[in-house]
């Protein structure tokens, strides 16, 4: 298997409640190489980790997260719901600390993008953060910070034009991994763009994308992939890393 960057979709949201410290770190553990976080603002304009746009799933409040403020939040979900600025600290260290990719679902303003990006500013940590979402959000994620790494989300076959790539300037092309192949990935790689792929979650959807070529995968089972990229450099996986074949 070549080089393979392994990214932990909200964690280690299998073990652990996705989207929160504990799953970032445990991601981290089953040996991640970075973490892909959702970011959203609350009523106030504090950038917090969470995919949907209310409470209710993962913590039982229908309550838009745009009519509560931060403190609101903390309250509602006993702290367990992190600020974008905690989970840049609890993922910091001596070395310049763990990637993590930045997703913005449902953005559609530009002041939400500028928010994002000043947080990450104010913790220094341009150099370990990267951005993903469709075009839209990317353009006000490139306007934001000139210097920013995107992946951008694509979701066609249909290539992006190469206008709008001239704006955004990724540097990787972010697919669904079902439209992924190696005819694909070859043509990305001929333009100059990484690959990254999301979410395949069993061993044989990893491997045939590993043998296309693709750069990078997202998935819920960072442990699984870990082990079988383990064991394609002929090492020995890590204890944490060994599971069995995923249904």
């Amino acid at each position: 298997m070549h080089k393979l960057t392994a990214v932990a979709h909200r964690g280690d949201p299998y073990r652990v409640r996705e989207n929160t410290i504990g799953s970032l770190r445990a991601a981290l553990d089953q040996g991640a190489d970075a973490v892909e976080i959702d970011v959203r603002l609350t009523r106030d304009g504090v950038p917090v980790l969470l995919h949907d746009d209310t409470l209710k799933r993962l913590w039982e409040h229908d309550r838009p997260l745009l009519s509560l403020s931060a403190d609101e939040v903390r309250g509602l979900t006993d702290g367990r719901v992190p600020t974008l600025a905690e989970a840049l600290e609890a993922t910091g260290g001596k070395d310049g600390g763990s990637r993590l990719m930045l997703d913005l679902p449902g953005t559609r303003e530009a002041r939400v993008a500028r928010r994002v990006v000043d947080v990450v500013r104010e913790h220094g940590a341009q150099d370990r953060v990267y951005y993903c979402a469709g075009a839209t959000t990317m353009l006000a994620v490139r306007e934001a910070d000139p210097s920013a790494e995107i992946a951008l989300t694509w979701t066609s076959l249909a290539p992006p034009r190469p206008v709008l790539l001239d704006a955004v300037k990724p540097r990787w092309l972010n697919y669904r991994f079902g439209l992924m192949d190696r005819d694909l990935a070859d043509r990305i790689h001929a333009d100059g763009y990484l690959v990254s792929v999301w979410t395949p979650d069993t061993r044989r959807s990893m491997r045939r994308l590993a043998a296309a070529g693709v750069d990078s995968i997202t998935t819920n089972r960072v442990d699984v992939l870990c082990a079988l990229r383990a064991q394609a450099n002929g090492s020995q996986a890590p204890e944490y890393a060994r599971g069995g074949e995923i249904a």
